[in-house]
């Protein structure tokens, strides 16, 4: 089995925050709100760390299929700020049973955004 290939996604727009924001319904105003980001000690709004993940779970799936995914599991390690660009990637540690475990990241500007595991059915 071949690892997934890297794939990039950005920059980041305050467009993707708002879609992604009428598609789960996170409105909290961390995300959109200047004052409020500068208050929780961001220099601007940040993004949703589920769209992070979303992105990672998108860019695996498209991979090896939403059918062959047995477990997903994320840590957030760090924020992801408009205009930064995500870089996802992942390696396929072992084989054992007919499942692929896997390592997974979401690397933004100057951090790991997410770190993640996958567990995946092999023929």
């Amino acid at each position: 089995m071949k690892p997934p290939e890297p794939r990039t996604f950005g920059p980041v727009t305050q467009t993707d925050v708002v879609r992604f924001a009428g598609a789960g319904g996170d409105f909290n105003p961390l995300h959109h709100d200047p004052e409020h980001a500068r208050a929780a000690g961001f220099d601007a709004p940040i993004a949703m760390g589920q769209l992070t993940a979303g992105l990672l779970a998108a860019w695996l799936t498209d991979w090896c299929g939403v059918e062959r995914l047995r477990r997903f599991e994320v840590r957030f390690t760090a924020p992801l700020h408009l205009g930064d660009t995500v870089i996802l990637s992942g390696s396929i540690t072992s084989v054992e049973d007919g499942v692929a475990h896997l390592d997974l990241a979401a690397t933004g500007f100057s951090s790991t955004l997410v770190t993640g595991t996958a567990l995946v059915a092999v023929d």
